[in-house]
């Protein structure tokens, strides 16, 4: 078979992606094997693949790979999340551009559009993570919407609704006024921004006097119902039952005492708005104020804005803001930075905003799994340190706002069968609803038309929690025999962002509906940033197109180069020459295998002792590579098991083993050392495989005729046996022996085609094992070993070692003696800077422990480069 000079990466990528498919190696089902399962972080429906996808599945994939590879029956769940706020925001946008409203659209029209968008967009990422190499159980994607996985959230709400954990209750909340929808404390992100406090003057009611109030946000005077001040504050003592008027709506408001009010803050007065900020709303609970809500869910003014009305907040803040100082209520304005709540999502600022909502109690949920984590290491988070970030959000965690004001999602089963607040019924379906209505009004007349589903749809997160669960049924069928098999899952590759959001709350449903942890290890990568620590994005325009990666750089080099960098947690600066790294190792590789498949074969002749000693040492450093993996496999350090299997191919195999087994020009290779080169060749691509997975294919299917049955990523993992180290260490110092004869070789133009002597004084006492390896790759006529120095010989020394090689002609004395001369004055030179440095007491009682280590290290390197030019000066003269 003919092999192209260079690994075509399209054409196996394509080739072998089509083959594992055809022959269904992805798919699993319960059998006699050991599980291990791997649920994918479902990527947002109307997603594309990013950098940070990249990283993660590519993580993923090569634990699932190696899970294979170990014998074990691995699974991996592939999906999709239907992200409520983020695709209704996409579909609504869509139907602007066609002049369609949404408000203009019944729930099943709108619906019906969010389905076709889904359709459309929705298998995208999907397919672009084929392209990687991504070797999921496609028969088993799910989808969030899915009518399984709807059920499952549906029967999730209605049970924790009758344990008791779920209620109504009317609370202010994050408002995000662009997607129109509440959000959940940990859906809002807080920024410094600069703006301004404005100190405005209200008048007290039958008096000439004013109070001054500080507010950041003018525009909600308008929704005043109080001013309020701390009762110790004698200032302001003589107000007591007074009342102020607030300025422009001219509304008489009460003032109020309360100790809630920092005296030494502001002005010590407080404009109380209960509507529109959390505090404000707990003091007007407890003084009984009206509460008057100002603004419409856009966040324009609605009639109370009085000639506002219909105008943006912040548009209404700058012109209310002219109107107050013509009117004389303005004292001053200050600069003033603050923290602004925004929406993760759409980036709009939040407003806070009363609305009756579907909140779950979390108090006694979240215990078991702040036990699992904190206390049990049951589930073990890596790297450790986000344990305390854990441990934060756990202890401080507040019912959970479950519901949104959206239409795509899974719609709250609850039924109102009247006007009142309480005048309802949860349940699966609107037929049991009926029946628990009737029951509830003792109305047997109760029809289904006279139930109204609330409209609200369920966060996106309320579905996501229960997904290592619901991808195998287990809220539907506890009891079937995938949820029994396959859960508890293994690993969960996924962001730091949504150790929270996601993988916090799936601990918790996982312990509240199985009484199991959902997975054991969850594996943090960290964000792909550029070379200049900036974080990724469209926006900034520095985050690369992954397909045009993988185009350029072939799916294992970008995959080699982005794990090359990517420890647990930390960030990666991503630097698109990694990729091109991860594409010259993979030439690297094709090479080594051209040249190997390229030499003649002969059964009959003997195999040579250098080949016999190279296969020894290489399979014992293959062993002990091979035990380092399994070590930084087991603390999910991937990126250091990477470099220790690239370190092993490039540098041990690739820059010795083969040039030490490699027969003489034109000439043929012994069968013994072919044989045991092609299984170490076959061990090195089992290794490499969960990390480039089509060039290692590609590479075993040409080494021999396989059946489907013995493709690679089906084949069997090494297996650790007695690595032989002394081997290891002894081939080490063989390598500076090696060394040296190049270096001086090099320096003195000795041609490599010319053999040379070498003598040795053994002061080291070093094995004989590897001289056929040094007579080889040094080209040495002979090893002598002797007793006395020779003389009129070139030298180098290993450690204590002497080595000699005997001048030929070819070498000028004269020219060798100066240039030997000018080094020694050199090398004296440099010795005597570092002493002067370590006989300086302030260097040495100042400078760090390493560095005066260092220091000596360079005199005992210089003292010992001082003895040998002094001896090959001796043995020249």
């Amino acid at each position: 078979m003919s092999i192209p000079a260079q690994f075509d990466a399209k054409q196996a990528e394509k080739k072998w992606y089509h083959y594992w498919m055809k022959n269904n190696y992805f798919h699993s089902e319960p059998d006699h094997r050991t599980p291990y399962t791997i649920v994918i972080p479902p990527p947002n429906v109307t997603g594309v693949l990013h950098m940070g996808h990249m990283l993660n599945n590519t993580i993923q994939d090569v634990l699932i790979r190696r899970a294979r590879l170990k014998g074990m029956n691995a699974c991996w769940v592939p999906g999709t999340d239907h992200a409520s706020i983020a695709t209704e925001a996409k579909v609504v946008a869509k139907l602007k551009t066609e002049g369609i409203n949404k408000e203009d659209l019944t729930r099943e029209e709108f619906l019906k559009h969010a389905w076709e968008w889904t359709d459309k967009h929705g298998g995208i990422i999907l397919e672009q993570l084929k392209k990687l190499g991504c070797s999921c159980d496609w028969d088993r994607t799910k989808f969030t919407m899915d009518d399984d996985m709807s059920a499952s959230v549906v029967k999730s709400f209605v049970d924790l609704y009758n344990k008791g954990l779920i209620y109504r209750g009317y609370r202010m909340v994050n408002w995000d006024p662009e997607a129109k929808t509440t959000l959940s404390d940990e859906e809002v992100i807080y920024e410094e921004r600069q703006g301004k406090l404005y100190f405005l003057n209200y008048k007290i009611e039958g008096s000439t006097e004013s109070v001054t109030i500080a507010t950041t946000r003018p525009e909600t005077i308008l929704g005043d119902t109080a001013i309020c001040i701390n009762p110790n504050d004698e200032r302001f003592a003589h107000l007591k039952g007074k009342k102020a008027i607030v300025p422009i709506c001219n509304r008489v408001i009460p003032i109020i005492f309360d100790d809630y009010v920092d005296m030494e803050f502001g002005t010590g007065c407080l404009k109380v708005t209960p509507a529109h900020d959390v505090n404000d709303k707990e003091l007007g609970n407890r003084h009984n104020l009206d509460i008057i809500d100002i603004f419409n869910e856009n966040a324009t003014l609605n009639n109370y804005g009085l000639h506002y009305q219909g105008k943006d907040r912040f548009v209404v803040r700058d012109e209310i803001v002219i109107e107050l100082e013509s009117l004389g209520h303005i004292a001053k304005i200050e600069n003033h930075i603050n923290k602004v709540g925004t929406s993760e999502r759409t980036k709009a600022v939040i407003e806070p905003r009363l609305s009756d909502q579907w909140f779950l109690k979390m108090e006694d949920l979240v215990k078991p799994a702040f036990k699992a984590v904190m206390e049990t290491e049951e589930i073990k988070l890596y790297p450790n340190r986000f344990n305390n970030t854990y441990k934060h959000w756990l202890e401080n965690i507040r019912d959970w706002n479950i519901s949104r004001q959206l239409w795509w999602g899974q719609q709250i089963p609850a039924y109102f069968y009247g006007d009142g607040k309480e005048d309802y019924v949860v349940a699966e379906s609107i037929e049991e609803a009926l029946e628990l209505a009737k029951v509830k009004t003792n109305n047997p007349q109760l029809a289904i038309n006279n139930l109204k589903q609330d409209a609200d749809a369920l966060d996106t997160w309320f579905s996501s929690w229960l997904w290592p669960m619901a991808v195998f049924g287990g809220i539907l069928e506890p009891e079937n025999k995938d949820f029994k098999y396959y859960y508890p899952t293994n690993d969960l590759v996924t962001g730091p962002d949504i150790l929270f959001f996601w993988v916090a709350r799936m601990i918790i449903a996982g312990y509240e509906y199985t009484g199991k942890k959902p997975f054991k290890n969850v594996y943090l990568t960290g964000l792909v940033r550029d070379k200049q620590r900036r974080k990724m994005s469209k926006s900034l325009g520095n985050s690369p197109d992954p397909l045009d990666l993988i185009e350029k750089y072939g799916a294992d080099g970008v995959r080699v180069g982005l794990l090359l960098s990517a420890s647990a947690g930390n960030d990666i600066m991503f630097d698109e020459e990694l990729c091109n790294n991860g594409k010259a190792f993979a030439n690297k590789i094709w090479n080594a295998f051209k040249l190997i498949n390229g030499w003649e074969v002969i059964d009959s002749i003997p195999q040579p002792e250098s080949s016999k000693i190279a296969i020894a040492w290489y399979e014992a450093k293959l062993e002990k590579t091979l035990a380092e993996i399994e070590d930084q496999f087991e603390k999910y350090r991937l990126s250091d098991a990477l470099m220790a299997i690239y370190k092993l191919v490039w540098d041990d195999f690739c820059s010795w083993f083969l040039e030490m087994i490699k027969p003489s020009y034109q000439q043929p290779i012994d069968k013994v050392t072919y044989t045991r080169a092609i299984a170490a060749l076959e061990a090195n691509l089992k290794l490499l495989h969960p990390f480039m997975p089509f060039l290692t294919e590609e590479i075993w299917q040409n080494l021999a005729e396989r059946s489907p049955k013995q493709a690679l990523m089906i084949s069997e993992w090494p297996t650790i046996g007695n690595t032989n180290a002394d081997l290891i260490v002894e081939f080490e110092f063989a390598t500076e022996v090696i060394a040296g004869l190049r270096t001086i070789r090099k320096d003195k133009n000795i041609p490599f085609k010319e053999a040379i002597e070498l003598k040795v004084i053994n002061h080291e006492n070093a094995s004989k094992e590897f001289d056929s390896v040094i007579i080889k790759l040094g080209n040495v006529s002979s090893i002598d070993y002797i007793s006395e120095q020779e003389n009129g010989a070139l030298t180098y020394r290993v450690k204590s070692n002497e080595y000699f090689i005997p001048i030929s002609g070819a070498i000028n004395v004269e020219e060798e003696v100066a240039k030997l001369q000018e080094e020694l004055k050199y090398t004296n030179g440099f010795l005597n800077s570092v002493r002067a440095k370590l006989s300086n007491e302030k260097f040495v009682s100042g400078a760090p422990e390493k560095v005066i280590e260092m220091e000596r290290k360079k005199e005992a390197d210089a003292l010992a480069k001082i003895a040998t030019i002094e001896q090959s000066l001796a043995s020249l003269k």
